[in-house]
């Protein structure tokens, strides 16, 4: 959407400008100066502080933090203790330690507070705020995958000072707690793979009261403490002054990965999928990889500054071994990576080098709570991570096509005029949105009268084409008299309050604003009922929502957000929820959907732009406001990658850029790139010019709509790869190493993606004025080119693939079978009953496997069999199909209404030469009483393109099994 003012201390007259409703913000790049490094924040500088001291002592350092051996207890899968922290020679703070080992193969760490758990600490300033660290995320993040293993045994026979667990699969997996000082070995098939404070950088910030120093000892009290206080009890920064009730509260532990030289994850940072060090030196980054939802202004590239949203979620990657943690934390939280290079053996020249890399982490609030991922594969990992957190949603079909967004179009004529004009040039789209000016007085779940006068005509118009309308609503409302929303939400008490527990005023869209507090149940249960076609009034079932600026986005407040001391329900402090606030929003607008009327129950559609772990299971996301650049449209496919390979796939940047006026060619490319994104939108800027594809001239006009269409034609594919998402945790579109997980060339590419498991490996041109690209391939078999079969092949190399500017590069790797749907329409909804192509492409061993996956693509009825999941395979000159469903109460209905669907092409790649004599192919189908026959044709091509033979018309339906003979 549109962005937030760039100043978070407003002057007056800039307080007047959006009263009076001036939309107009000059693009200017990221102002640093609002928003925090290191050095700016007291709990940052305090652990990157205990970190330098520790490496400066080396082995004379040692960690403060012992596990009292008699207080271990191991029952059921869980070790339970208490760390001791030594605070001085006679004074130690217990902290209670759980380790659970869960059946799933993972393990949880958690480190608490003993004082604070038992509340026996003063809160300072009269505050209401909780006195124990926030225990309360996983409310909103974990939805499964807790159950303790069964299997999991405390080694008796281990030597002192060391408690040794096995569990996992065929207990493979040993965690290796020393007890004195206190750390953590995680081990493989009896290899360490995942160490906790190997360095001694844990630090567990505890309670201690703030004793004031009689007057004129102030200086005195500073030099005997030997510790900065300054950040301890009150922090400042733009202007806001934090009150810090609870004192300093911060967690930190040093997590290791020995052995492994890449380390993914941790998004949504603009920068390269295998994170960067980032402490100095070529190449790295000076500050920590900062995770605290925010509003940022025109962002910057290749940068460890935070962003939109937070999923604390990191993979080390090498050779065959993948492994992983997930640090539940939603407070601000850094991490410090820092890798270390050592040679097994120094006489060997390099051989035998191996990279550890260490990151530290560090949360201003809450507990240490970490979980740890043992692989060994990519899969294993978004597999295991996805039963806790859910899988991604199986979205609408509808959602996963192509969107038109601006802000704004200006009138409900103009949508419909847009709506018109992809009728007129024949280019397919399935979702117009509508941006902040629809409301009325920027109003939320009301229509200007003036330019959206009939509401309902417009959507009645777009659903004639099975299409849909996507609106705004933000967690901010207007204060204003008279305006029912905002009565509501004062008198039924269900804002967010300030750290005097009164009502939260701040700025946003509508100027002076409060904002709901979704933690608070009966918040939610009100914002559900907002959304009631009798409330919301002029919207049909054909209306979906955009959740924006909740991070939350406030003008005027520190960092563009939230002071940290406002308090929301069960008086937590908003240190303590800021990473989870925005889907609080999320998942109560996600129920409100569901119950916009009673038997009505369709899936819901929701876009966020702030998010947390736990978030895909209700929403698709975007990377917010980009530039129209060549380096912005480059950095979008790390960045979505990223987002995909850390359980939220459901991932877009805005096609053509946010701000600014792409040239023709870089929207083009940019076209060509985003039909790749899982979330497929065109946005931009209110002050940018209007850039409908229909709008460009030829033949710029002509390629991006060929591009859409590709996207639409794979939908098919597209379809099944979100389904597999949905029950797996899979990534939509992955990196290099996720399917090649042996090949170390390729570990760091992520300029180049595979759709799914389709075999469709594409590297969009993002540079300007390029007519090639050079596709990296790891495996020995043969990749096709999509449109003439051109073949490319070679293990670890490189490849010259043209890339004119009306050609998207795309390969198609030998082994499988692609389902596509090549009639034009105007919206996927239209395609619905259409017949089917599918497209072979033979590997090495002339075999090819391939699955589809269809339902309604509307309702949950495929939870009750109404699904359609099949196995397509090319084995002995024979393709056949079988069914991967299970059958339920609906799943004859739906195979009934889906009979008439049928394959009617099949274009096989590569075919054995012996089949240039074929004329006709037999076709056996279920509940046939014969076999009968089909025509083929081979086709021979020159030297360097693959032949191919064409199936026509084999009259099998989707939903049987069937045989095709070749």
């Amino acid at each position: 959407m549109a962005a937030s003012r760039p100043s978070s201390a407003w002057t007056m007259l800039f307080s007047l400008v959006i009263l009076i409703g001036c939309l107009v913000v000059p693009g200017v790049a990221v102002k640093h100066e609002n928003f925090k490094k290191c050095s700016q924040s007291g709990f940052c500088k305090r652990n990157r502080a205990l970190a330098d001291d520790a490496s400066a002592k080396g082995s004379s350092w040692s960690s403060p933090y012992e596990l009292n051996p008699s207080s271990i207890h191991f029952q059921d899968g869980q070790l339970q203790g208490t760390i001791l922290k030594s605070i001085s020679s006679t004074q130690k703070v217990e902290l209670p330690l759980v380790v659970s080992f869960l059946e799933s193969g993972a393990a949880r760490v958690v480190i608490d507070e003993e004082k604070r758990l038992k509340g026996d600490i003063e809160v300072r300033h009269n505050s209401k705020a909780r006195k124990e660290r926030y225990n309360e995320a996983e409310k909103w993040v974990l939805v499964g995958g807790l159950e303790l293993s069964k299997s999991a045994a405390l080694n008796p026979e281990a030597e002192a000072g060391i408690s040794k667990v096995s569990y996992g699969p065929d207990n493979r997996f040993q965690a290796i707690i020393r007890h004195a000082p206190f750390n953590v070995e995680f081990q493989r098939d009896g290899e360490t793979h995942v160490q906790f404070n190997n360095k001694g950088y844990m630090n567990l910030e505890h309670w201690r009261p703030k004793v004031d120093a009689p007057e004129g000892e102030g200086e005195q009290e500073a030099v005997e403490s030997q510790e900065d206080e300054s950040t301890w009890w009150e922090e400042t920064f733009g202007g806001n002054t934090d009150s810090k009730p609870r004192g300093p509260e911060s967690v930190g532990l040093d997590i290791s990965f020995p052995g492994y030289s890449h380390v993914f994850g941790i998004p949504e940072h603009a920068d390269s999928l295998s994170l960067r060090e980032t402490r100095g030196g070529s190449g790295n980054h000076e500050e920590p990889y900062r995770m605290y939802n925010s509003d940022v202004f025109e962002y910057e590239l290749n940068s460890p500054m935070t962003l939109y949203g937070a999923i604390p979620f990191m993979q080390a990657h090498r050779k065959d071994s993948t492994v992983g943690v997930f640090w539940l934390n939603a407070a601000e939280t850094w991490v410090d990576i820092i890798k270390s290079h050592s040679s097994v053996n120094p006489l060997a020249l390099g051989v035998g080098s191996k990279t550890d890399t260490q990151s530290h982490w560090f949360s201003e609030a809450g507990r240490i709570d970490v979980f740890v991922f043992l692989g060994p594969t990519p899969q294993d990992l978004t597999k295991t991570y996805g039963e806790l957190t859910g899988y991604t949603q199986l979205p609408q079909h509808f959602a996963i096509a192509y969107h038109q967004c601006r802000w704004n179009y200006i009138t409900d004529e103009d949508v419909k005029e847009v709506d018109r004009n992809f009728d007129k040039y024949q280019i397919p789209y399935d979702v117009i949105w509508l941006d902040l000016e629809y409301t009325d007085d920027r109003k939320y779940f009301t229509w200007d009268p003036l330019t959206f006068p009939n509401p309902i005509g417009m959507e009645e118009q777009l659903d004639d084409s099975e299409r849909k309308l996507v609106v705004l609503i933000d967690p901010h409302i207007k204060n204003k008299n008279q305006y029912t929303i905002s009565e509501e939400l004062r008198s039924k008490g269900l804002a967010t309050q300030n750290k005097d527990g009164e009502i939260y005023d701040g700025w946003c869209w509508p100027g002076s604003s409060h904002w709901v507090d979704c933690f608070n149940p009966e918040a939610r249960k009100w914002w559900t009922s907002l959304f009631k076609y009798d409330k919301f009034k002029g919207t049909l079932g054909n209306v979906f929502i955009w959740n924006d600026m909740n991070e939350p986005s406030v003008f005027n407040g520190p960092e563009t957000t939230m002071p940290k001391d406002n308090l929301h329900y069960g008086d937590w402090e908003h240190r303590d929820i800021h990473n989870v606030n925005g889907i609080t929003l999320v998942n109560a607008t996600y129920d409100a959907l569901l119950e916009r009327k009673k038997g009505e129950v369709r899936r819901p559609f929701i876009l966020t732009r702030s998010y947390y772990s736990g978030a895909q299971r209700m929403s698709a996301m975007w990377t917010g406001d980009n530039q129209a650049t060549w380096e912005h449209l480059a950095i979008s496919l790390p960045m979505v990658l990223n987002n995909g390979i850390s359980g939220f796939p459901f991932a877009g940047a805005d096609v053509g850029g946010f701000f600014h006026n792409p040239s023709k060619e870089l929207l083009t490319r940019w076209y060509q790139t985003g039909i790749w994104y899982p979330f497929f939108r065109a946005h931009a800027h209110i002050d940018t010019r209007r850039r409908e594809p229909y709008l460009i001239a030829e033949p710029e006009r002509s390629i991006i709509a060929q591009a859409i269409r590709l996207r639409y034609s794979l939908l098919p594919a597209w379809y099944t790869a979100f389904h597999e998402a949905s029950v797996n945790g899979t990534p939509i579109v992955r990196p290099q190493y996720y399917v090649h997980p042996s090949d170390e060339a390729g570990f760091a590419i992520d300029d180049q993606l595979y759709l799914a498991a389709t075999g469709l490996l594409t590297k969009p041109v993002v540079s300007e004025g390029t007519d090639s690209v050079d596709i990296y391939i790891a495996d020995d078999e043969k990749y096709y080119d999509y449109y003439d079969y051109t073949v490319y092949q070679g293990a670890g190399k490189t490849h010259r693939v043209p890339a004119p500017l009306e050609r998207v590069p795309l390969l198609m790797q030998g082994g499988h079978i692609i389902p596509r749907k090549d009639r034009p329409r105007r919206s996927s909804g239209l395609m619905r009953w259409d017949p089917y192509t599918l497209v072979i492409t033979l590997d090495k061993n002339g075999e090819a496997e391939g699955t589809l996956y269809v339902d309604d693509g509307e309702t949950f009825e495929y939870e009750r069999g109404a699904y359609i999941h099949r196995r397509i395979q090319f084995r002995d000159s024979t393709l056949s199909s079988e069914d991967l469903g299970t059958k339920g109460a609906k799943t004859a209905e739906y195979l009934k209404a889906m009979s008439d669907v049928r394959v009617e092409r099949v274009i096989v790649i590569d075919p054995p030469k012996q089949w240039q004599e074929k004329t006709s192919v037999t076709v056996i189908e279920e509940g046939s009483n014969a076999a009968s026959t089909a025509a083929v044709e081979y086709h021979a091509q020159s030297a360097g393109k693959a032949a191919y033979a064409l199936v026509k018309n084999p009259k099998v339906s989707i939903g049987k099994a069937w045989k095709i003979e070749f």
